[in-house]
């Protein structure tokens, strides 16, 4: 008993051990990114020193998911957080016989805002929280409530600059369930993406990438397992500043599993995703949407509006 105990604190310790540890790894990329920009700035007496852009990077996501899924694929941390609480909730309901198919078909919405600042052109560091309410076939939707805060990065650790070697970008996020509770979860989100610009002002290119997802449920008693996405893509943008992304690849999904009973099994599946947005002559989001779908292996959509309110604007 003594050593199913002390396994048990290991385990719930985990959530905060690796956040502790994904902060202090974003802190350091980011301190030391900024740190070469601020030479490269101070090597250039010629260039003026700009102020960072600072604005409420507001998403707004609607997701439909089939019955017996739990949806990662390339979306939306903070929705992805809102269907993960709802999974495992119906999930923890249900009779101990029960298998994966019985958990509802569910749909959700999210509005997330997080507070960003892109410190240079290859930084950018954010924080914020989300509000969502979530529905299922069994019952009507939930009230709007803040469900979630997340904390990440965005760096470029190479640019391409006119070379022949890909530009590579690391994006991190962390987010947290509220409330947290005895099923919330802790979701860190890496994603590292290679892009190559076939022309200086890059408005055309080939993508490539990998995203990693990692959760950590406050109980021992569930688990999710990781996804790892694996994707090609490619963008263009037209003179009058609107660009299109796509990128398509294949999903692999460990599964959810809640006292030992698989509530949504395993799938290696295809995703595919696809972006447009409106930017202004510095490459500034303006407005932009975003539409996925996952096969799981039934597919999932995901539609997302962003709309980011600038308060300071390079």
């Amino acid at each position: 008993m003594q050593v199913a105990a002390r396994v048990r604190t290991r385990i719930g310790a985990i959530p905060s051990a690796c956040l502790k540890a994904a902060l202090a790894g974003a802190l350091s990329i980011c301190i030391t990114c900024h740190a070469l920009a601020n030479d490269d700035d101070d090597a250039s007496s010629n260039e003026a020193s700009k102020t960072p852009n600072i604005y409420l990077d507001m998403r707004t996501a609607y997701a439909s998911v089939p019955a017996g899924s739990l949806p990662i694929g390339f979306g939306n941390s903070a929705l992805v957080t809102a269907l993960q609480s709802l999974a495992l909730s119906r999930a923890n309901s249900l009779p101990a016989s029960s298998v994966s198919s019985t958990l509802p078909a569910a749909r959700a919405v999210v509005v997330d805002l997080p507070m960003t600042v892109d410190v240079t052109d290859s930084v950018s560091l954010y924080a914020g929280v989300s509000a969502s309410s979530t529905s299922t076939t069994l019952t009507g939707w939930s009230p709007v409530a803040i469900t979630s805060w997340n904390i990440g990065f965005q760096a470029d650790v190479y640019k391409q600059n006119g070379g022949s070697l890909p530009t590579l970008t690391w994006q991190s996020t962390i987010t947290q369930a509220i409330p947290n509770g005895s099923l919330a979860t802790t979701t860190f989100n890496n994603i590292f993406e290679f892009d190559y610009a076939f022309d200086k002002d890059e408005t055309r290119g080939l993508l490539a990438g990998v995203q990693d997802v990692r959760v950590e449920v406050a109980t021992p008693l569930a688990r999710i397992h990781s996804s790892i996405i694996g994707y090609v893509g490619g963008y263009y943008q037209w003179p009058n500043n609107w660009k299109f992304t796509g990128r398509v690849g294949v999903q692999s999904f460990g599964g959810l599993e809640l006292l030992n009973l698989a509530h949504v099994k395993p799938f290696t599946e295809p995703v595919a995703r696809f972006d447009l947005d409106r930017m202004d002559d510095n490459d500034n989001r303006l407005l932009g949407v975003t539409a996925e779908i996952m096969w799981m292996p039934k597919p999932a959509y995901q539609l997302t509006l962003r709309t980011p309110l600038y308060f300071v604007r390079n």
